[in-house]
């Protein structure tokens, strides 16, 4: 008996043992590796003092450009006048932001108005319930792939976000039109969007299961749509519980330009945006877009990057950004804010409300180089879009050449009075879309434009929301 448990013992100690081996792999970090990589670390008084230093402070502020902070030039030779500073607070919608600034420029100017915001918050409600729209019928129309199917992944990953660009914001306002910010005012829940945002994806995450495994019962497809319309009914009713309910008709009074009455009108949030605007954001006007990773003067469509279902994916214009500057220095004269697209994190000194590639010399901080070109880094996600502004300025030079870059930003005031400037240099390594006027491309964009788009598909490193 007591071999037994011998035996036994024995067994499960060299069970136990074996469950805590360390696989046998090659290629890992052995202690031999390790030593050498210790041993090549500097230990001069030089390297000691870094480190003590980015222990105890900001990487930024000790990366900061001493250099850098002199010689700053505020002149402009074109800009165009800013309406007011808006603020998008604790959300992601920088781009319905700055769609409805470039839209409510334009308005007081024609109108001769002293003073309009348009609502944020009722463009909101409407993007958010399209969306969810968009998620269910397209997890309705993949109900016969496997769960493990790229696109049904894909969707699951990304029912929905705060975030957009230009395309969805084009489609939303042409269906809904746009109301003044008093008739449908932001709430806590429209200025700080995550917790709704988090729980209307956890809904729409169950909604999708629920109509994968109705779709794969035999459910008709008439009858998932019905039950999809019973979801959206839910998905309204937390929307307007948390936004409020979107007006189909308000009052408004409109002042000129020195605060004088001119009439009180009864509208709809159509009928007012026809009125007031009534330009075809859609057919008039083309994003263009700057994407050296791919061959330049081609046309590119993006698969499911539209915000509702019956709307437009993202197609754009892929060009050299000397192109892109051409038609942005082309509007900013004729007096015309565009939508704008950047990575604006990189290099951002907020201080001084400026971009700028020189702003933080992190080479000489780690005493390393970071070498990777503007398509190099779209290639490993290393950068892509992620904020919308408005491009309001340009300077030139003598040559006519861009010297710097302004646009009007949604982060409430601040340097510049809420504006960033960006140099010319940085524009060129970080700007990636812009949206111009038709009337304002070159023959050669027109020509583009005519081709049939080369699709992409929704997960590719271009689809970056604007946030």
């Amino acid at each position: 008996m007591n071999k037994i448990f011998t035996l036994l013992a024995l067994s499960a100690m060299t069970l136990t043992a074996g469950a805590y081996e360390t696989p046998q792999r090659p290629n890992g970090i052995s202690a031999e590796t390790l030593q050498r990589i210790r041993s090549a670390q500097p230990d001069d008084v030089a390297s000691r003092a870094i480190r003590n230093a980015l222990t105890n402070n900001d990487i930024d502020k000790l990366a900061y450009s001493a250099s850098n902070r002199n010689g700053f030039d505020d002149h402009f030779s074109h800009r165009v006048a800013s309406k007011g500073i808006t603020d998008q607070k604790s959300s992601g919608r920088c781009w319905l932001f700055t769609g409805l600034n470039v839209l409510r420029s334009r308005m007081m100017s024609e109108h001769d108005l002293q003073k309009l915001e348009l609502s944020q918050a009722y463009n909101f409600f409407y993007d958010q319930l399209e969306k969810s729209n968009l998620f269910l019928q397209g997890i309705i129309d993949t109900a016969s792939a496997p769960d493990d199917d790229k696109m049904v992944e894909w969707l699951f990953r990304n029912p929905l976000s705060d975030g957009g660009q230009y395309t969805g914001f084009a489609d939303n306002v042409m269906k809904y039109g746009v109301v003044p910010k008093n008739a449908m005012v932001e709430t806590v829940s429209s200025s700080s969007t995550a917790k709704l945002n988090r729980l209307l994806k956890r809904k729409l995450r169950e909604y999708g299961l629920e109509l994968r495994r109705s779709a794969a019962s035999g459910t008709s497809a008439e009858q998932l749509s019905g039950r999809k319309e019973e979801m959206l009914t839910t998905v309204y009713s937390m929307l307007s519980a948390a936004l409020g309910e979107p007006p189909t008709n308000f009052t408004w009074v409109r002042k000129d330009s020195k605060g004088n009455f001119v009439e009180r009108v009864n509208t709809t949030p159509q009928k007012f945006y026809a009125d007031m605007c009534g330009d075809d954001l859609r057919a008039n006007y083309v994003m263009l877009m700057n994407d050296p990773s791919r061959p330049y003067y081609r046309l590119y469509e993006i698969d499911f990057s539209r915000h509702t279902y019956d709307g437009s994916n993202w197609i754009y214009v892929n060009l050299p950004t000397e192109d892109i500057k051409q038609m942005a220095v082309r509007s900013l004269q004729d007096s015309t804010m565009m939508y704008f697209s950047c990575d604006v994190n990189k290099f951002l000194d907020r201080d001084r409300g400026l971009l700028d590639i020189d702003n933080y010399d992190y080479d000489s901080l780690f005493g390393t180089t970071f070498g990777m070109d503007k398509a190099d880094r779209i290639r490993t996600f290393d950068s892509a879009s992620s904020h919308a502004m408005t491009l309001v300025a340009v300077d030139l030079d003598d040559a006519g050449k861009p010297q710097k870059w302004m646009v009007e930003n949604s982060w409430g005031d601040g340097a510049n009075g809420g504006h960033l400037v960006m140099t010319d240099r940085w524009f060129d390594e970080y700007m990636f879309r812009l949206v111009v006027d038709k009337k304002h491309i070159t023959p050669r964009v027109k020509e583009i434009l005519t081709q049939t788009p080369q699709l992409l598909p929704a997960w590719d490193p271009m689809f970056a929301d604007e946030q």
